[in-house]
């Protein structure tokens, strides 16, 4: 077996065992519930009807998800104002994620149902994913391993003072 070794992620894998429970319900809804602690939950911005934090399990560096504050699981039963919230968001997420990080394209979508990919079945979420020229590389087809070369909490840290910037919370 080969061994990749990365020592710095160390405290990443640390911050996951000390996640709560998986029983303790949907863990968009305990988040939004715990305001205060955007870093431990790496909080983008919060908006009125909804808001973003990275994706614990990235794809990429800066994999975000944006959701609605009300525990809803499918796009059609989302309000007209939590539709335009989660659309103004991702746009925001897309033009700060340029700034910082400065991909060659994105990713964004919706992934409804277990067969259409979904992890969280039960609150709706968008995934806003950058994406470079020459990112899919050998490991996740040799290894099922994705290499995100930044810390989440660094990466929280270079995006947040701009989604404040913007008049989020």
């Amino acid at each position: 077996m080969d061994r990749i070794w990365a020592p710095w992620r160390l405290a990443y894998v640390e911050t996951i065992e000390n996640d709560a429970p998986k029983d303790k319900g949907c863990f968009f809804c305990r988040v939004w519930a715990d305001p205060g602690n955007e870093e431990t939950h790496f909080v983008l911005a919060r908006g009125k009807t909804a808001f973003a934090l990275l994706n614990r399990y990235p794809y990429t560096n800066g994999h975000l998800m944006v959701a609605p504050v009300r525990h809803e699981g499918s796009m059609e039963q989302a309000t007209a104002e939590e539709g335009a919230e989660i659309w103004r968001l991702a746009a925001d997420a897309k033009v700060i994620l340029a700034e910082t990080m400065r991909p060659d394209g994105f990713n964004l979508g919706v992934n409804q149902g277990r067969a259409g990919g979904a992890g969280v079945l039960d609150h709706l979420h968008l995934h806003v994913v950058p994406r470079w020229d020459g990112d899919t590389n050998f490991m996740p087809v040799l290894a099922d391993v994705r290499v995100v070369p930044e810390a989440l909490r660094a990466a929280w840290a270079r995006m947040r003072p701009l989604f404040l910037a913007r008049g989020y919370a």
